[in-house]
């Protein structure tokens, strides 16, 4: 019985928050955001483009400059994250986010790549070579998967409190109005 009304109640849930909200997305968006390759390739490529663009052409000698660039970098990648996991259950994050991460820096590690067989990636002040770029594949995989799954774990928690937290207040008035008349 407590399977079916937590089901019930879910379903409930559900319905009205998807009544309340009204977002139209492109169907060609909603179709990448499903596919965890496809939105890691996207993500990784624009992710490495932007970094080359900004470290090549920016102000290098504005600290805030860079630290603004790089907090657009970052969110963009949590956003495309983000984006896609909130395709699917909250089970299934568990193994998506690491996937999504690892993909991720993976295609950006290939464009790296590509850029340093045009000579348009930089490192530091010059620009980086094939000898540099294990080095670099080694310090932005195992980052990028430490932070979209910390910030994944940190999502999961904030849908988990709300859904409780709503989910309470709607079982709290349906008790009331169902043990109410009862006793009448």
């Amino acid at each position: 019985m407590p399977d079916f009304i937590a089901r019930q109640n879910a379903e409930r849930l559900r319905k009205r928050l998807s009544s309340e909200m009204r977002f139209r997305e492109p169907p060609a968006f909603s179709k990448l955001a499903r596919s965890t390759l496809e939105i890691a390739l996207v993500t990784g490529v624009i992710a490495r483009l932007y970094r080359s663009v900004i470290l090549t052409h920016g102000d290098r000698d504005s600290g805030f400059y860079l630290a603004a660039t790089f907090f657009i970098g970052a969110s963009f990648v949590l956003m495309m994250a983000t984006a896609h996991l909130s395709r699917f259950p909250l089970r299934e994050w568990l193994w998506r986010a690491p996937a999504f991460a690892a993909l991720e820096g993976a295609f950006e590690m290939l464009a790296s790549l590509l850029l340093i067989a045009v000579r348009r990636e930089p490192l530091g002040t010059t620009a980086a070579t094939f000898q540099d770029w294990p080095r670099m594949a080694l310090d932005v995989l195992p980052w990028r998967i430490a932070v979209i799954c910390l910030v994944a774990t940190l999502l999961a928690l904030t849908v988990k409190l709300v859904r409780y937290s709503i989910l309470r207040r709607e079982h709290a008035a349906w008790s009331e109005g169902t043990v109410g008349s009862g006793l009448k």
